[in-house]
């Protein structure tokens, strides 16, 4: 029987053998729902990168990319912009490839990248992952991004959500699976309400940029899933 399981932070990522996981990159605020939302809006790709310097680095490449930082929650000084799913309207981001590096999604990801497939999962895709999810025959890994290495509920109950579609299948859930959702059903009558009282909301708030918090608890605005191939996120054909 192939394992569901949930990592609630990148700091656990070293007790998980990865190579044997389809791992769901998670960071509702807002890395994972901005990267979705751009490929669905025609980005052709997504270079997640570690490191500001690694960003600022695309600028000496003779191609023109759009670079995107963000580290605490705001734009790094000098950079076309952050992780705003505003940033990523089909108008600004049509064609175009992004080089991206957060405070935590981009993180996570760099951590998985011995898995066999890296795929990305927020609201706005919710149902199109979920539904790709279960036609494959994989221990599935979601790992959620947190906040600087620790643990978040926005991150948990979204992967509380991806169980919840999941679950029926015969899956084996780790208890960490069964935790999440868990909080999903403690949430999922008004995810937006429930949500409010976390740390990275409140962070996000006193920037004065509710409306992204708003805009990433949104179902299902987009089937495309974000994949990762090489060193680019793609969408998933």
């Amino acid at each position: 029987m192939n394992q569901l399981n949930v990592c609630l932070t990148p700091a656990l990522i070293p007790l998980y053998n990865v190579e044997d996981y389809i791992v769901v990159i998670i960071d509702i605020f807002r890395a994972t729902s901005s990267i979705c939302y751009g490929i669905g809006n025609g980005a052709e790709a997504i270079i997640p990168v570690s490191q500001v310097e690694e960003c600022a680095a695309y600028r000496e490449k003779g191609f023109k990319y759009l670079l995107a930082a963000e580290r605490d929650g705001q734009v790094v000084e000098g950079f076309d912009f952050g992780n705003s799913p505003f940033s990523y309207t089909s108008e600004k981001v049509w064609s175009k490839t992004i080089v991206l590096t957060t405070t935590n999604g981009t993180h996570a990801l760099h951590l998985s990248r011995q898995a066999k497939k890296i795929v990305i999962g927020s609201f706005l895709n919710l149902t199109s992952l979920c539904n790709w999810l279960k036609k494959q025959d994989e221990n599935i890994l979601l790992l959620c991004s947190g906040w600087k290495n620790n643990f978040n509920l926005e991150d948990t109950l979204f992967a509380g959500a991806v169980v919840e579609q999941l679950k029926d299948i015969p899956f084996m859930l780790d208890d960490a699976a069964i935790a999440a959702n868990d909080l999903y059903q403690i949430g999922k009558d008004d995810i937006n309400e429930y949500l409010k009282k976390t740390s990275h909301s409140e962070r996000l708030k006193k920037l004065g940029i509710e409306k992204d918090i708003e805009f990433c608890l949104q179902l299902d605005l987009t089937t495309a899933i974000p994949v990762l191939e090489g060193d680019k996120l793609v969408k998933l054909s």
